[in-house]
C-alpha cells in the first residue's frame, strides 16, 4: 500500500515542482520587465536608446546607406527628447542618449498584416520579444532598442512596412526609407516607435490617419483650429484641414503633448 502511494505521489509531486520553478521563472520575468520599464521612465538618469541598422531587402541601396551611417545622423532624435524633457522641467544633465550600434545581420519577425486576429498579433509579439531578446544590448547597455530596418523605396514604389514599438520588452521596430534625403523623416518614425518602448499611446485614427482631437494636437486651442503648425509626434501628421494631412518632414516640426508626457513618465 506504501508503494502504491509514492508511485502515485511521486509524479504528482514533481509536477508541483515543475509548476513552481515555472511561476518562479515567470515572476522573475516580469519582476526584471516591471524594472525595465520603471529604469526607461525614470528621467532622473540618462535614458540610453540603440539603433541597431539592419537590411530589411538585401539591396545594395540600403547597404550603401547603412555603411555611410553615423551617431550624428540620429543627432536630433537626442536633441529632440532631450529639449522636450527640459520643456517639461526635466533638469538631468544628459537626458538622452542616442547612440549607433553595429549592423545586424538577422531581421526581426514580420508583423501580421492589420486585418489578422489578436491571437496572430499576440504570437508575432512574443517571436519579436524572443528574437530582440538573442540580439545585442547595446554599447553602454540601452535601455531601449531601435531596430531600425532600411529599405530601397525606389524598388518598394516608396512604400515600406509599418513600424511598431513595444513596451513589454523595450524593443521597437522602424522600417525606414534608404534614401538619404529621408534622414531626417526618418528619424520622425523612429522617435515615435522609441516612444511607444516608454509607454505612450497612438494618437490618430487608425482608418483616416488623422489625429486625434485634442490629444494628437500641437495645438489644440489654436483659432482658427487648421491648419496647425506643428506635430504631436504620436499623431504623426501634422493636420492642415479636416480632411487634409502633413507628414513633419523633420523632428523640427514635432512636440510631445501633455497627455504623452504623462504616459512616458516626464510628468505625473
Amino acid at each position: 500500500m506504501l508503494k502504491g502511494y509514492q508511485s502515485i505521489g511521486l509524479p504528482l509531486m514533481w509536477k508541483k515542482l515543475r509548476i513552481v520553478i515555472l511561476l518562479f521563472i515567470l515572476a522573475t520575468v516580469a519582476l526584471g520587465t516591471w524594472r525595465s520599464q520603471t529604469q526607461a521612465r525614470d528621467w532622473r538618469n540618462t535614458l540610453h536608446v540603440a539603433i541597431f541598422p539592419i537590411n530589411g531587402d538585401g539591396s545594395e541601396a540600403a547597404a550603401a546607406r547603412i555603411a555611410g551611417l553615423k551617431d550624428s545622423n540620429f543627432k536630433d532624435i537626442e536633441d529632440f527628447l532631450s529639449e522636450q524633457a527640459a520643456e517639461y522641467g526635466n533638469q538631468t544633465a544628459m537626458p538622452v542618449r542616442v547612440t549607433l550600434q553595429p549592423e545586424l545581420k538577422t531581421p526581426p519577425p514580420a508583423a501580421p498584416p492589420a486585418a489578422h486576429s489578436t491571437l496572430d498579433v499576440i504570437v508575432w509579439s512574443l517571436k519579436l520579444r524572443w528574437w530582440a531578446w538573442r540580439q545585442p544590448s547595446g554599447t553602454p547597455r540601452a535601455h531601449t532598442r531601435a531596430f531600425v530596418v532600411y529599405w530601397d523605396s525606389a524598388a518598394t514604389g516608396g512604400r515600406v512596412p509599418n513600424s511598431h514599438g513595444l513596451a513589454k520588452g523595450l524593443v521597437a521596430v522602424s522600417n525606414v526609407h534608404a534614401a538619404t534625403n529621408m534622414q531626417r523623416t526618418n528619424n520622425v518614425v523612429i522617435a515615435h516607435e522609441i516612444l511607444h518602448t516608454l509607454g505612450a499611446s497612438d494618437k490618430y485614427d487608425m482608418g483616416s490617419l488623422m489625429p486625434n482631437y485634442p490629444e494628437g494636437f500641437a495645438e489644440p486651442d489654436k483659432e482658427p483650429r487648421y491648419p496647425q503648425r506643428w506635430c504631436e509626434l504620436m499623431a504623426g501628421r501634422i493636420p492642415l484641414s479636416e480632411t487634409e494631412l502633413d507628414m513633419p518632414s523633420s523632428l523640427r516640426l514635432c512636440t510631445i503633448g501633455p497627455l504623452t508626457a504623462r504616459e512616458i513618465g516626464l510628468t505625473k
